[in-house]
């Protein structure tokens, strides 16, 4: 192979390997950044045809209705803890920080955190809905037939 081939071909397989690395990097950058949208349902009984269910340490999003009586508030801290249901099990939501204004229980909200425990996130973020209209998008679709529905939960007995 003659000199000005053979130069052209590393200079070739260079660009390819720059390129193929910056690929890489890009895909592992918002591979830590893919925050997927749950129910309570979801979560504990899984998402899909497939039922697949999220890993601890997952970032992930819930949605669903406050259960009203399980807010529990730390009184040295900020640290709150609240249960959130749609028509199905009950997920607990930890959240330190100080709650939107609009935060009630029998609210919809949407929680962004990590996943610590099978049923359990640790929040870094709770949205409340703005009005009484209002519901995001994925959270109405995902709690369309609450109103409808009695929950398998029964807020008298605890379980």
């Amino acid at each position: 192979m003659n000199p000005r081939r053979k130069k052209r071909l590393l200079v070739i397989i260079a660009v390819l390997f720059g390129i193929g690395g910056s690929i890489g990097l890009v895909l592992y950058a918002l591979q830590e950044n893919i925050n997927l949208f749950y129910t309570p349902s979801e979560l504990i009984d899984g998402k899909g045809p497939n039922k697949e269910k999220p890993h601890i340490g997952q970032k992930l999003r819930i949605g669903g209705m406050v259960v009203p009586g399980t807010v529990e508030r730390n009184e040295q801290s900020l640290q709150v803890s609240f249960k959130l249901i749609d028509t199905g099990p009950l997920v607990t939501v930890r959240y330190q920080g100080i709650l939107p204004d609009l935060f009630r229980e029998g609210q919809g909200i949407v929680a962004q955190g990590v996943l610590i425990e099978p049923n359990v996130i640790e929040a870094f973020e709770v949205l409340a809905k703005h009005d009484e209209e209002y519901m995001p998008a994925e959270v109405a679709e995902a709690v369309k037939g609450i109103k409808h529905e009695k929950p398998k939960y029964n807020l008298d007995s605890g379980n």
